[in-house]
């Protein structure tokens, strides 16, 4: 497959608070785009104000995928995800339309457009409930342990993110299978990306904008009701991955009157700090992302810089996207 037949792509992404939603929603205005979600809490239904999801006002007519469309009790993977996605880019695209990707979800990001193939390994539920009962009672370090023990890269890869869940599964994909999840994705690269992409990266020059950015979304967040929408969760049951949403699990135990409101909020912009952390160690490795930062110009210009490094970038090869 030339370079020519591959279908482009924009894919914006970065951490938590760094203005994303703009940048791509700004992005697909102007060259006749759609977006599609890179966000593994914005999926599901109900976790609004906590996920951040962007409002209609913030869409600006601009059609949005794979945002608000599964129930919280119900399990997603990863290669889900990127069976959806490559749909929606394919449908997207036969409309003649631009894929936009846009998240914060970096396995999401990389596995998506890196055209990692996932193998239908069996899966050992006794093995994972023991996993699981590991990383309660031991910490998620101990997982990283086991894991390293047989796969060091990918114990390096999955060290920033803390997910005991996604370590769980290279250890399950081990134990089931004899191949390593190293070894797995090595594998799956073997076929050539079906996506002309170029990738564009916010993030702050001084972490403390970033992090202030962050506190004062916490503050909407507060203000637009996420009390309210943590309650509502609660009272649902909704399943382990809602209790375990940034938003809910700092706020719950204000709920439960065992710390108090300026505690939890605290506690709250703290966990929401470390995420966009995680998030930029995760996209530093990524080599073919051209960095704008957020704090060295003003939205206009950012805008400005983002389209021009589209337009040098080659993807849009005979401009037809591009809005006149």
């Amino acid at each position: 497959m030339n370079s020519t037949e591959k279908i482009p792509v924009i894919a914006v992404v970065g951490p938590t608070a760094s203005g994303k939603t703009g940048l791509g929603v700004a992005l697909a205005r102007r060259y006749n785009g759609e977006v599609i979600s890179a966000d593994s809490m914005q999926i599901y239904k109900y976790m609004d104000i906590a996920t951040a999801k962007p409002t209609k006002a913030e869409m600006q007519g601009v059609p949005h995928h794979l945002i608000d469309f599964l129930p919280p009790d119900k399990p997603f993977s990863v290669a889900e995800y990127v069976g959806l996605a490559r749909e929606k880019i394919a449908d997207v695209s036969s409309r003649g339309k631009l894929p936009v990707i846009v998240g914060g979800t970096g396995l999401y990001v990389s596995s998506l457009l890196e055209n990692i193939e996932f193998s239908n390994s069996s899966s050992d539920e006794a093995l994972r409930a023991e996993l699981a009962n590991i990383a309660r009672e031991q910490g998620v370090d101990r997982l990283l342990e086991i894991l390293g023990e047989f796969d060091s890269e990918s114990r390096e890869r999955l060290s920033g993110q803390k997910n005991a869940k996604r370590i769980i599964r290279a250890i399950e994909i081990y134990k089931t299978t004899g191949v390593t999840m190293t070894e797995s994705l090595k594998k799956s690269r073997l076929n050539e990306p079906p996506y002309r992409c170029v990738k564009i990266g916010l993030r702050a020059r001084d972490r403390n904008y970033l992090y202030e950015r962050i506190n004062n979304r916490v503050d909407e967040m507060l203000e637009n009701g996420l009390i309210d929408e943590t309650k509502r969760i609660i009272d649902l049951n909704l399943g382990q991955t809602a209790k375990m949403a940034i938003g809910y699990k700092e706020l719950a135990p204000y709920l439960s009157g065992e710390v108090s409101l300026e505690e939890a909020v605290e506690g709250l912009k703290t966990e929401t700090r470390r995420y966009a952390k995680r998030q930029l160690t995760w996209f530093r490795r990524d080599e073919n992302i051209n960095w704008l930062e957020i704090d060295a110009m003003p939205t206009d210009e950012l805008i400005k810089s983002a389209c021009g490094i589209v337009e040098a970038s080659g993807v849009l090869i005979d401009k037809t996207n591009r809005v006149k």
